[in-house]
């Protein structure tokens, strides 16, 4: 899994304004990713599929978003992650696991239109 780039030109607005203005901290924050990554046996992969669906989970729809575009460049399918939409169903009831779908359509440019009620 490639490490989260400090670059700001591949953060969204608001984690570049913070991250140039606050160096020490987001080294840290990045320090920190890479530490829990490798804390235990989870493979890329999984890892991957697994912050998807914790930023699901908290209705984060950055992070979500995020997790779901970086799935992408790892090679992770769509179908895979509406999966991770499908499973949160049962715990997070269907409106939560619709959203999340639109949410991941939305990053990966499949549905082409926002979604509705962010």
């Amino acid at each position: 899994m490639a490490k989260r780039s400090s670059t700001p030109a591949a953060l969204p607005q608001a984690a570049r304004n913070f991250a140039r203005r606050h160096k020490a901290v987001w080294q840290a924050y990045e320090t920190l990713g890479a530490a829990a990554a490798m804390a235990g046996p989870l493979d890329a992969r999984t890892r991957r599929l697994v912050k998807l669906a914790l930023a699901i989970g908290a209705q984060a729809q950055g992070a979500a978003k995020s997790h779901a575009r970086r799935a992408k460049a790892d090679g992770v399918s769509q179908a895979e992650m509406h999966h991770v939409a499908a499973l949160a169903v049962t715990t997070l009831g269907p409106p939560a696991a619709v959203r999340a779908m639109a949410w991941m359509d939305e990053a990966s440019d499949n549905t082409g239109k926002k979604a509705k009620g962010k």
